[in-house]
């Protein structure tokens, strides 16, 4: 699962499909804050900033070049913020 700032949605897109990631669900208007130095995103005038976030299913071997993807474009502009978290999936249908 990927949670980032609405300003990364095309850049977050662009990485899957480099990545040759082509099964996603995305999410829009997610709301949260970032537990280190984040400022709320909650849509609202005081906050006026949203999050989306996306998930994946993907092979293991794929895991280590996305979370790297991940850091780059975090490390791009760390004020926006992008943030990645991987579970092990039992089964699937």
């Amino acid at each position: 699962m990927i949670v980032f700032n609405q300003a990364s949605t095309e850049r977050v897109e662009y990485m899957l499909d480099k990545l040759g990631i082509r099964g996603f669900t995305f999410w829009e208007n997610v709301q949260g804050r970032g537990q280190e130095n984040g400022d709320p995103h909650r849509g609202t005038h005081t906050w006026p900033e949203m999050n989306n976030a996306v998930m994946t299913v993907i092979d293991d071997s794929k895991v280590d070049e996305l979370l790297l993807s991940v850091r780059k474009l975090d490390k791009r502009n760390e004020e926006v913020g992008i943030r990645a978290f991987v579970w092990n999936i039992e089964q699937m249908v």
